[in-house]
């Protein structure tokens, strides 16, 4: 017998497959919600799929039907989202929401939105909890409408019990924007050196997509009103992550370090920062028995295959919108080759 029926919101992303997968292992009746409808290679094949666009009016409410046990969603992204998911609180038992550890602030209110300003990257506590500040919800930003979501669904408390889910840097399988891409290319085209900006010591806390369809398995499984980092076990350096990948790949590359930030792209990586990032999982493992499904390191093989297929066959624009859209060409191996003649 079934545990109840879950429908999961943005199915076919990266964290929808796992949450997809993760739920029908554990006994729940799932339905797979997305835009366009259709079926997703990846999920078991009692899945039943629906296509809908949550910002047509009304396109929420008629896929769910009588309703649900629980709601997954993972593509809620600002308030009117999260009003949209509390007005259905009478067809929904209770809800599980990824929201973004892009929603802290340190003590002098810096957060990611304030990075690119000068010394305006955060000074973060390490781990972070959840109890730590966040940003004011709004609608200027990423982070500012994730809070303005996070209120709208603790506001309703009892009503419909939600455990808001904030990621770290997603990382496996089917993702858009693949950090690891950094390393992988490189080492696929041969480069010998690679160039770390901060001494390679850049901590982003990362977590992988089955590690987040875990915690959404067990926060299903137990309803309730709270919110929860997720991130791996691990926040590996920038510079372990490199040696770990190319282990992976069977290849040696020096590493040249240098102190302070990137000059221009030379020495700049998706996970490159002045301080800290790390996400404390203590809460996760108290309230629900939390237990990493992967480490960083043991995720890597299938994520580095899976890399290596993708640029066989097309260029990594084509391949990674989600890298494209920072406007960096992240590969700019001239302007690596003169900084290090300039050093020599």
């Amino acid at each position: 017998m079934a545990k109840g029926h879950a429908c999961v919101l943005g199915a076919t992303g990266q964290v929808g497959r796992a949450a997809v997968r993760a739920l029908v292992a554990d006994g729940w009746e799932v339905t797979a919600a997305t835009r366009r409808g259709g079926r997703d290679g990846t999920w078991p094949t009692e899945v039943r799929s629906v296509a809908v666009d949550r910002n047509e009016e009304g396109a929420l409410a008629a896929a769910l039907g009588d309703g649900c046990d629980v709601l997954v969603d993972i593509v809620a992204y600002d308030g009117a989202h999260g009003r949209q998911v509390t007005g259905l609180a009478d067809r929904i038992g209770s809800a599980v929401v990824i929201s973004s550890g892009a929603v802290y602030e340190d003590e002098r209110g810096r957060s990611f939105d304030t990075q690119d300003e000068p010394d305006g990257f955060p000074a973060y506590p390490v781990p972070i909890p959840e109890s730590w500040r966040t940003v004011s919800p709004g609608d200027g930003s990423y982070g500012t409408r994730k809070v303005a979501l996070e209120r709208e669904l603790l506001a309703a408390g009892e009503t419909l019990p939600t455990t808001v889910v904030r990621a770290g840097a997603i990382h496996g399988l089917h993702s858009p924007g693949p950090r690891e891409l950094w390393f992988v290319k490189r080492a696929l085209d041969g480069r010998p050196v690679r160039v770390l900006s901060y001494d390679g010591a850049s901590r982003f806390h990362p977590v992988h997509a089955d590690n987040l369809g875990e915690l959404i398995r067990l926060a299903a499984a137990n309803p309730g009103s709270r919110v929860l980092n997720g991130a791996d076990p691990q926040a590996p350096t920038v510079a372990e992550i490199g040696r770990a990948i190319d282990a992976v790949l069977g290849v040696e590359s020096e590493t040249v370090l240098f102190e302070g930030p990137p000059e221009g792209t030379v020495g700049l990586t998706p996970w490159t920062a002045p301080r800290p990032v790390v996400y404390d999982m203590t809460a996760a493992e108290r309230e629900l028995g939390y237990r990493p499904l992967v480490s960083y390191e043991e995720s890597l093989p299938a994520t580095v295959e899976w890399l290596a297929g993708q640029l066989a066959v097309r260029d990594w624009r084509e391949a990674f919108p989600g890298l494209v859209k920072y406007q960096v060409d992240f590969f700019d191996y001239a302007a690596e080759d003169a900084w290090l003649a300039a050093r020599a």
